[in-house]
């Protein structure tokens, strides 16, 4: 179970550092809409992506969300990628984030498949 804290913030307009791993274990990070149920996190991306190479090699992940009202207020969550889900389900996900996130459905063109990178928590540290 996600500290409430971090479920929170994840269902919320919040924005998430994202950081994953190159072969050579250098850090790559982005700034992501993120989401969550009661134990996951979820990234939505697309499959010709680097970030989705990087955790198909290795699933180590950092995910760090601000509070958009408070920057000092925010959740790192150390963990792996446990799973990924496609096709319409990838693509409701990423219509869902950007209601949330722009209030209009998402309108950037789709340069290959959409994808969810399911997110499991090794460690969560809340401030």
């Amino acid at each position: 179970m996600l500290d409430p804290k971090t479920r929170a913030l994840c269902q919320g307009p919040n924005f998430a550092a994202f950081t994953t791993l190159f072969a050579d274990g250098t850090p790559q990070t982005q700034m992501m809409w993120v989401g969550s149920d009661d134990t996951h996190l979820y990234i939505n991306t697309e499959v010709h992506r680097a970030k989705f190479r990087n955790v198909e090699r290795d699933p180590r992940v950092t995910v760090t969300v601000l509070d958009h009202s408070d920057a000092y207020s925010y959740v790192e969550v150390r963990g792996r990628v446990v799973d990924t889900i496609s096709g319409d389900d990838a693509r409701n996900h990423i219509d869902e984030l950007a209601h949330r996130y722009t209030g209009a459905a998402y309108a950037n063109e789709v340069g290959s498949e959409r994808v969810i990178l399911k997110i499991a928590a090794d460690r969560e540290l809340v401030h």
